[in-house]
């Protein structure tokens, strides 16, 4: 490990260029995995660092880390040994004699990387019109297509908001009891309904979670504009609702927020309440797919080191 003070912040991927090298500067052949391991401790991260995620699931440092792998390997200053397994380079050797420090910024590594990659992979030239943007600076492409699925998603869901709040109140109601069906409550037989209306008891759905109705969730479900938040009030309506009917547990699902109230009021009961505002409920709509359908598939692909065996 790195004797500086760990860093919990993970730096770009130019910053992994020197720790690679580093340890590769002994002429070992080094395997991949390995490889990412011990440059992640030669760059001084911390445990938090390694472990944080991309919205993808993917480790954020390894994928930086192994990018920078993947441009040195290209410029020549490390090979591929054998299969997965590297070793460095005359040419790398003399580059980090010259440059110990490292890569501090995109810029850098543009003018180093740039003219080892076919004309139409270059990444812009210093004083190109095209420009990359502080978070594309910083990431390797999956990040970027994170990223631009994240923008995608969020411009989706307020789209979705908007159009919920638009719409009549059964619509809304029913829209609730399909995000919870499609989150796999209700069973395989789908076993929720919408029963809003005169006479509902205070409620406006309910689930079966078994084939005879033994065990049930109640859902509320207020359509709401922005910034028409829901009081404590209304969670207290809906408990003595709940009581009503006997259960222990339900829903309160808006489509704009709850009071800070409200909030507290939910946390200090015995009472089971799960309290789901407009952002999370399109969050939920958008990873069940309900209310929205998949526009485009993007297939990455990597090289199948099993076919070079």
């Amino acid at each position: 490990m790195s004797t500086e003070i760990a860093t919990s912040v993970v730096p770009i991927w130019p910053a992994f260029v020197a720790p690679v090298l580093r340890v590769l500067s002994d002429g070992h052949t080094v395997s991949r995995r390995e490889l990412k391991e011990r440059a992640l401790d030669a760059a001084g991260l911390s445990e938090d660092a390694k472990a944080e995620a991309l919205d993808s699931g993917g480790p954020r440092a390894e994928g930086r880390v192994g990018w920078a792998i993947t441009h040195l390997n290209k410029a020549g200053f490390i090979e591929r040994a054998s299969r997965a397994h590297y070793r460095i380079t005359d040419a790398g050797r003399s580059w980090l004699a010259v440059h110990p420090e490292g890569l501090s910024d995109f810029a850098e590594a543009n003018r180093l990387f740039a003219p080892f990659w076919p004309k139409k992979a270059r990444l812009p030239r210093a004083g190109s019109s095209v420009v990359l943007d502080e978070v594309e600076a910083e990431v390797d492409p999956i990040e970027q297509i994170d990223h631009g699925v994240a923008r995608v998603q969020a411009e989706v869901a307020a789209e979705l908001l908007a159009r919920l709040r638009e719409q009549p109140p059964a619509f809304f109601e029913q829209a609730v009891i399909d995000v919870l069906l499609a989150m796999g409550y209700g069973g395989s037989e789908q076993r929720g309904r919408p029963i809003g209306g005169s006479g509902d008891g205070g409620v406006d759905g309910v689930i079966d979670q078994d084939a005879l109705g033994l065990d049930q969730i109640y859902v509320q479900a207020k359509r709401y504009a922005e910034g028409n938040n829901v009081g404590r009030e209304a969670i207290q309506a809906f408990i003595g609702a709940l009581h009503g009917f006997g259960a222990s547990r339900g829903v309160f699902i808006t489509s704009s927020s709850f009071t800070p109230g409200a909030r507290e009021y939910a946390r200090s009961i015995p009472t089971r309440i799960v309290l789901i505002d407009g952002t999370r409920l399109t969050d939920l709509m958008i990873k069940y797919r309900v209310g929205v359908q998949v526009s485009k598939t993007y297939d990455v692909v990597e090289i199948d080191e099993d076919f070079f065996e």
